[in-house]
């Protein structure tokens, strides 16, 4: 952690809904006039895109039916540490950019699926801002979670999980349910191990549950909506939270334990903002403390 080069980090699956998330911390950057390194986690894969797929076949060939972007050994872990802990210590290090599709790749003239060159992170900036896979992991070799000030965790239950991994990878890239309910399966060991234990270390949890049935995921026609669903939001550390300014500027919302308050999945976004917002402000003003200093 550190006060003069603060670190925000995101952290959830595949379909979790952590680029929405992303956008609301984007809109809040824009208005508190805050300069931040985006830091996407894709780019920490190990492997572009052709290269796992040739991983992915010789594994199965092998008998590994578990090979997955989640794991270890298909992740820069190290390396995303370093930039953690280089960028809390100068403000800069080393990142690449992902480019997930032909608009993104056609600047960079590379084909999608590949990977941009490592460079430096933009000198000046007040804040690096992580969205990814493993904004929290803790393996025997490294410790991610230890960096950053604010680590949010993006956990919808699992089958709404399930839906929105399906809807999208349907809809957008052309997947068929029986090529998505396979990836399903063949990253359950690593989402046990690697994705689940992330959500002890953070700080925030944001966790959205649908009042509708979604007992099979795999038939439903559309993700529930907002207005649909709950969110549960808990505190590891409640101290300093004003929960009673927050159910009063939320209709309809309520604490369930003492360091959760529930909100209606529309309001969602409003609360993030109501959330975030003051924490941003302490971390501008202690950086400009520190700087001074």
């Amino acid at each position: 952690m550190s006060e003069r080069h603060p670190i925000i980090a995101i952290t959830g699956s595949s379909g979790a809904g952590t680029t929405s998330v992303t956008r609301t911390f984007e809109n809040i950057f824009r208005r508190e006039n805050v300069n931040a390194a985006i830091i996407e986690g894709d780019s920490f894969h190990r492997h572009d895109r052709k290269a796992m797929k040739l991983k992915a076949a010789e594994a199965e060939k092998s008998g590994n039916m578990n090979f997955s972007h989640f794991g270890a050994e298909n992740n820069l872990f190290a390396e995303l540490e370093t930039l953690f802990r280089d960028y809390a210590n100068t403000g800069t290090g080393k990142r690449r950019k992902y480019l997930h599709d032909t608009e993104e790749a056609a600047p960079y003239k590379q084909d999608p699926g590949t990977f941009t060159p490592w460079e430096n992170v933009p000198a000046g900036t007040d804040l690096l801002f992580y969205e990814g896979l493993h904004g929290a992991v803790v393996t025997p070799e490294v410790n991610i979670a230890q960096h950053p000030d604010l680590l949010i965790g993006v956990v919808p239950v699992i089958n709404l999980e399930w839906i929105q991994k399906l809807y999208r990878d349907k809809k957008q890239r052309g997947y068929s349910t029986e090529a998505v309910t396979d990836t399903i399966l063949r990253r359950m060991p690593d989402y046990v191990n690697y994705i689940c234990p992330q959500f002890m270390h953070t700080h925030v949890n944001f966790q959205r549950v649908p009042m509708v049935d979604t007992s099979n995921p795999f038939i439903a026609r559309e993700i529930p909506t907002a207005d649909e669903s709950m969110v549960v939001i808990r505190f590891a550390n409640p101290k300093g939270i004003d929960f009673q300014y927050l159910r009063n500027m939320i209709n309809d919302s309520f604490m369930s334990r003492a360091n959760t308050i529930v909100v209606p999945g529309g309001k969602m976004e409003l609360a993030m903002q109501l959330i975030f917002t003051p924490f941003v402000w302490r971390m501008m003003e202690r950086r400009k403390r520190a700087l001074a200093g």
